[in-house]
């Protein structure tokens, strides 16, 4: 009977050690299990995080047959031109991101040290705090007549284009001669381009003398009004035609309101209906402002401490190769300063702005320009804005006339576009014509656009792409100063088209007039 007993009770030991073996088997089991799950869930939120962030989907190995429809798909949604949807800036989505929050943070960082330390050298060399802001004050001159010739360029452009467009689609359908009344037209429409548009604005600017920020504000704009203008009538056109052509169609002419939202929309494609958010975040508007504001003031303190004390006396000296090196790696730091400003204030900030006032919903302003590999790659990152504008009515327009023979010379008339825009642009607003940024253009950009092209992979072509970067900025801000100060120091009376066209920095050595470090200096 004990016997039983201690067998029986030994049976149950063994049963209970299983199960508390099996238990700690299972526990063990479950924390591999939730390790691994862990790990392919941080692997796959990863994967998600990286893909929302380029705004792409993920790629899909379809089948033949389906590959063939893809592709017949997205060569069909290509030529229907440009598809907006809704989505956000990449930055907005970044900086929720401590991490990259933090490299905002340096610049605020680097900011304050440069207000203390201008605030410091003014009080040591005056004795007492100087808080004027005499270079703004100077570049932001004529505000009154910058508002008043922004104002006539925007009615004409709202004006003309509308009507033209209007007037010539109404009546071509039951013209006698329509090539002839088309042709009539379009050249009243480029008239307006050129003369309206192009050669009045840049008349204001150079006979009123305009500083340069105030320049700026009307090349630019008209510039934008320019290319909204073709866009609007690029586009109305065709439709004008099919419904011409096929009677099914009914004549859809756009509504001036329409038209009225995409000259203000952050986009150069026009069309009739863009996809729009539900509200308007009031805060988020304040919040972008007051950061243009910001990399204003960022802007001026660079120019203070970094450029003005470098290049006052610069071009006084005779000519050397030594000086012009050292100038050009000085310059470096503040034109990349420039460059990041000039793409933070304008293409997230100032785009952004009008976006949420608009409810404008498609904000892919920019994409990851900064990860880019190849120059290829950057010119088409760096600025959607314009570049979809170059792609559709420069390059595919040209590939359209020449029935697609030359893709090549489409490449080089999108170069040559570009680079003479923005030589024009620097030309009108410095009052000087220095073709540095046509030259880096045509030459280093389509060099290095064929060379690191977009095979070229890996974080070493990464670094050589943003080496030349910086290396161009350095160049730009060091030759433009040089001939800024050139200009102010060796002026001529009476100057020829030889003297207008040779860059006053090769001869001038005249002397510097004593001033502080004020805009005129």
């Amino acid at each position: 009977m004990a016997g039983r007993d201690f067998r029986g009770k030994m049976e149950v030991e063994q049963i209970i050690s299983r199960k508390l073996h099996l238990k700690q088997a299972a526990e063990h089991l479950k924390s591999d299990l939730m390790k691994q799950l862990d790990c392919h869930v941080n692997d796959f939120m990863d994967c998600l995080i990286e893909e929302s962030a380029c705004l792409e989907p993920a790629p899909v190995l379809p089948s033949d047959k389906e590959s063939r429809k893809l592709s017949k798909q997205s060569r069909t949604a290509a030529s229907q031109g440009k598809v907006f949807v809704c989505r956000r800036s990449l930055l907005d989505e970044l900086f929720e991101v401590n991490h990259i929050r933090t490299i905002y943070h340096m610049f605020i960082a680097l900011l304050v040290l440069f207000i203390l330390s201008t605030l410091v050298v003014d009080f040591i060399d005056e004795g007492r705090l100087v808080l004027d802001f005499d270079l703004l004050v100077f570049a932001f001159g004529q505000l009154p007549l910058v508002v008043c010739t922004w104002l006539c360029m925007f009615v004409s452009v709202l004006v003309v284009p509308y009507s033209l467009l209007h007037l010539w689609a109404s009546r071509y359908p039951t013209c006698r001669h329509p090539g002839l009344w088309s042709g009539l037209l379009g050249c009243l429409f480029l008239l307006h381009q050129g003369l309206g548009l192009g050669f009045l604005p840049a008349t204001v600017v150079l006979r009123n003398g305009l500083p340069p920020a105030s320049r700026f504000i009307i090349i630019m704009e008209q510039v934008r009004l320019v290319m909204k203008a073709h866009s609007f009538v690029r586009e109305s056109v065709p439709r004008v035609l099919t419904a011409q052509k096929d009677k099914k169609h009914a004549l859809a002419i756009p509504q001036l309101s329409q038209y009225l939202y995409f000259l203000f929309a952050p986009t150069l494609i026009y069309r009739d209906n863009y996809p729009r958010n539900p509200y308007i975040r009031w805060s988020y508007v304040a919040t972008k402002f007051s950061q243009v504001l910001g990399c204003l003031f960022y802007a001026y303190y660079v120019f203070v401490r970094l450029c003005i004390p470098q290049f006052r006396n610069i071009s006084t000296q005779i000519f050397d190769p030594r000086a012009m090196v050292l100038c050009i790696f000085n310059s470096i730091l503040p034109g990349v300063l420039v460059l990041f400003l000039a793409f933070f204030a304008f293409l997230h900030c100032w785009l952004n702005a009008f976006a949420e006032m608009l409810r404008f919903g498609d904000r892919m302003f920019y994409k990851d320009w900064w990860n880019s590999t190849s120059f290829a790659n950057y010119y088409r990152t760096w600025n959607v804005v314009v570049h979809d504008w170059l792609y559709y009515y420069a390059y595919r327009d040209f590939l359209w006339l020449t029935e697609k023979r030359f893709r090549t010379g489409a490449m080089l008339f999108v170069f040559t576009v570009s680079a003479g825009v923005h030589e024009y642009i620097l030309a009108i607003c410095f009052g000087f014509f220095y073709p540095v940024l046509f030259c880096l253009f045509m030459c280093f950009g389509m060099m290095f656009n064929f060379i690191l092209h977009d095979r070229r992979k890996g974080p070493i072509w990464n670094i050589i792409m943003w080496t030349s970067l910086f290396l161009g900025q350095g160049v730009i801000i060091c030759l433009y100063s040089q001939e800024w100060y050139a200009q102010q120091y060796c002026p001529i009376q009476q100057p020829n088209v030889l003297d207008l066209l040779r860059p006053r920095s090769w001869t001038c050595h005249g002397t510097a007039p004593h001033a502080g470090h004020s805009g005129r200096s």
